[in-house]
């Protein structure tokens, strides 16, 4: 590396979080135009490092020093970190949902010295922004929350780019995106390389590090691992480093005997939330058999989540019937479907899946209340006897049920949802997409508890982005395009191609 440019330094960086240490003394050095892959499991302390460094975190909230271009910097706030050079993209999406995307792209410098909005010059140069990452056929006065996640992902890497940044942070920025959108976004990054600027990459998907980064720093409980070339390492030692054990099968499936058909989708039609007098999914027909795992397979945009929101009743449903052990049931609501012995574990977790701000108990106990009340006097001691059990159970890592959801990685989150339907005892549960930004030990705990679940008799439909998961995972898989079921495979059938024809 001694050819290239040191263009940022990271010195001793230490964190600390209600006395516990997210980072501790980690010292990275970034180059010019270069990809950097920053990797560990969720909670190892890549994304408050990222914080640290966009300046979200003040540099009075931790130790060590940042320099760029051989300059101390002292971020005070993220608009200091933007004029150094630096732009973020974070996981979570942060941008204004209710606003055009102009006015998202040109936050805060909407209006000239005088204060007038030149709203013919915004659009015209949002148009130019929005070139690089293929989205320039919209109009710009479009409302933000009326696109894909995907468009979304795609308007906040065109604004981060808009700065012309000299470093870019992107934290898990693929996740809501398809394939092709996927490798357009990595073309983008190349060119930048080419043209001296420098991203730093923070992704669970080792496909994606070992196809775009020159360079790897692994993480693991706030500390420094390893440093490595990409071309003088692999996946098998990489994914070690970042959990400390090896991994002889990452997909822990066992194939059991299946029971008798438990649940039944017939020709449910779900009308377009946004677009009048077209359906998002039509006539779409399946079932479920006890101990199954049952894969819903196809492309962002295909109609999967919102086919299982109608039948759990978060979206409406247009027609179809639905039937539970032989008897035809009536979901109008998610309460009904509760009712009926139905959970969903939502795509996006932090948007309703938890309540940030309050503890671990009770966001586990959330749907379980009037299991843990008598006479509308909760009983606060069985509610902690039973969410120890199911803590301990599901090994989600934190000091004690009474912390803070928030303070939790994204794996131990997503435990924490796993847990709180567990907690209602259901017999069918819905997971769409349920390891998306979480690390590979997370992802082997949850396709653990997938497995021992249905061992126990319970029936799971699972919807993923990620093909090797559900190829792996899944006993029986349908697959959507265009709100219709094209087609469905046998575990025998099962491969990545095989979706992936039906798919398209």
């Amino acid at each position: 590396m001694a050819e290239k440019k040191k263009i940022m330094e990271l010195k001793s960086i230490t964190k600390e979080f209600f006395k516990n240490k997210a980072l501790d003394n980690v010292s990275i050095d970034v180059y010019e135009n270069e990809i950097l892959a920053i990797c560990g499991e969720n909670g190892a302390g890549k994304s408050t490092l990222m914080k640290i460094v966009s300046g979200a975190y003040s540099h009075k909230e931790y130790e060590g020093e940042i320099y760029i271009d051989s300059k101390l910097q002292k971020f005070e706030k993220p608009a200091d970190s933007s004029a150094a050079g630096i732009a973020m993209i974070y996981q979570e999406l942060s941008m204004h949902l209710d606003s055009s995307i102009a006015e998202n792209l040109f936050l805060g410098e909407w209006t000239n010295k005088h204060g007038i909005v030149n709203d013919k010059k915004m659009r015209e140069e949002t148009i130019e922004c929005l070139k690089p990452v293929g989205l320039d056929h919209m109009n710009p006065r479009l409302i933000l929350r009326n696109l894909s996640a995907s468009q979304q992902q795609l308007v906040a890497i065109a604004r981060a780019l808009r700065k012309k940044p000299k470093i870019l942070l992107l934290d898990e920025p693929t996740s809501p995106l398809t394939i092709n959108e996927s490798e357009k976004l990595f073309g983008i990054l190349h060119e930048l390389k080419k043209n001296g600027v420098t991203s730093i990459l923070i992704t669970h998907k080792m496909d994606e590090v070992f196809e775009n980064a020159d360079r790897i720093y692994v993480i693991r409980d706030g500390q420094c691992i390893s440093e490595h070339m990409i071309c003088d390492t692999n996946r098998d030692q990489i994914v070690e480093e970042m959990v400390g054990r090896k991994f002889d099968n990452y997909y822990p499936k066992e194939i059991i005997p299946l029971g008798e058909v438990v649940f039944e989708v017939k020709n449910v039609t779900i009308p377009h939330p946004f677009m009048k007098n077209k359906n998002i999914v039509e006539n779409a027909s399946f079932n479920l058999r006890k101990g199954e795992i049952l894969g819903i397979a196809g492309l962002v945009g295909a109609g999967r989540s919102e086919l299982v929101g109608g039948i759990y009743g978060k979206y409406l449903r247009k027609s179809g019937q639905i039937f539970l052990d032989g008897k035809e049931i009536q979901i109008k609501s998610p309460e009904d479907a509760l009712r009926y012995g139905i959970a969903l574990l939502t795509e996006d977790r932090r948007a309703d899946g938890i309540i940030s701000d309050l503890s671990i108990r009770d966001n586990i106990v959330l749907a379980s209340l009037k299991k843990f009340s008598k006479y509308g006097v909760m009983k606060d001691k069985e509610q902690n006897d039973e969410t120890e059990k199911i803590f301990s159970r599901l090994n989600i890592k934190a000091n004690s049920i009474r912390v803070p959801a928030f303070s939790l990685s994204g794996g131990n989150q997503q435990k924490m949802v796993i847990a709180k339907w567990l907690m209602r005892n259901p017999k069918i549960i819905f997971m769409d997409e349920p390891t998306r930004g979480v690390d590979v030990g997370a992802k082997r705990e949850i396709y653990t508890i997938m497995t021992d679940l249905v061992k126990k008799g319970f029936s799971i439909v699972i919807i993923s982005s990620e093909l090797p998961e559900i190829v792996s995972m899944a006993d029986r898989v349908i697959v959507i395009s265009g709100g219709k079921i094209t087609g469905e495979l046998s575990r025998e059938e099962l491969s990545q191609n095989a979706i992936m024809q039906l798919a398209v």
